[in-house]
């Protein structure tokens, strides 16, 4: 009987063990330094710093609902309604966003930049890949709103946790006049166990129970929680999916799905090169008119 005990205990044991392992790399994934960030998108072409500094820049603070403080900065260079807020996506921080700043910038829209929870200048003690940033994007665009008006012409760009961060906000409010998402995964559960296969060799079936039952513990809420896929349908304004052909990381087929499910306007961008997250890095031109005749087409409908 004690032997048949401990055999149990052990299991159990080792089944938690497994679960507090996983979650925590999921919940304080390592994050990039502003170096890596930097030097990426200055040898991209992306960035400059004489550019960056001249730039007409606020910054701001403001609370999220969930009791941490948000930072972002706001650039106004353009005497109009239009604003573009950016969402980063996981390991990196707003500075990433930079390279989208500069186009739409150039294409005549002001640009909020923010830092998800857990990253940049941002508070909060864990990343949740969309759960609770969604409310932290919430926050953000309510602050946009008292800021420059509730009549603002506003659109959301996200790219990877920060596309699905926007597609679960626009699921749950729907509070912008558009968005824009770059390579976001459709479901978080999905991702999970092809990563674990990918990278580990391992079967959802000997990690995800114990991985999702201690997440829950851990910080309320579950893989099934983290489904672009599941709301999408919900989202009645206009979404650009964007997803590069060549993406090992997060599937292009997770993007299709997205766009196949999505109602109404929308429209889809598969752009021939690039791995995860390049697609504007190694595809520029053809990813700036993408963009430029998405958002021509919606001011063109606003009028």
């Amino acid at each position: 009987m004690k032997k048949w005990l401990l055999l149990v205990g052990s299991i159990l044991g080792a089944f938690a063990a497994l679960g507090v392992f996983f979650t925590n790399q999921m919940m304080y994934i390592r994050k990039k330094t502003d170096k890596v960030i930097i030097d990426r998108d200055t040898e991209d072409g992306f960035y400059d710093e004489n550019i960056y500094n001249a730039l007409p820049k606020e910054e701001f603070v403001l609370p999220s609902s969930l009791g941490y403080n948000i930072a972002g900065t706001v650039i106004k260079q353009h005497d109009n309604n239009r604003f573009m807020i950016l969402s980063h996506g996981v390991t990196v921080h707003s500075l990433n966003s930079m390279k989208y700043a500069r186009l739409f910038l150039k294409l005549g829209w002001n640009v909020v930049l923010y830092d998800h929870r857990r990253h940049g200048k941002s508070e909060g003690k864990t990343t949740s890949y969309g759960y609770y940033e969604k409310l932290d994007l919430q926050s953000v665009v309510h602050w946009v709103k008292e800021q420059f008006g509730s009549t603002i012409s506003l659109g959301i760009h996200g790219e990877s946790m920060g596309a699905a961060t926007t597609l679960l906000y626009a699921g749950m409010e729907d509070g912008a006049d558009f968005y824009i998402v770059d390579c976001p995964f459709s479901d978080l559960e999905e991702l999970l166990a092809y990563r674990l296969k990918q990278d580990f060799h391992l079967p959802k079936q000997l990690v995800m129970p114990a991985a999702n039952m201690i997440l829950k513990w851990r910080e309320g809420y579950s893989f099934k929680d983290v489904s672009p896929i599941s709301v999408v349908d919900q989202i009645k304004h206009p979404v650009l999916f964007i997803h590069s052909k060549e993406d090992d990381y997060i599937l292009p087929k997770m993007t299709e799905q997205l766009h196949a499910k999505k109602m109404g306007a929308k429209r889809l961008y598969l752009a021939p090169v690039g791995t995860h997250a390049r697609s504007y890095a190694d595809n520029p031109v053809e990813y700036e008119q993408v963009i430029e005749a998405f958002l021509e087409k919606i001011q063109k409908e606003a009028l």
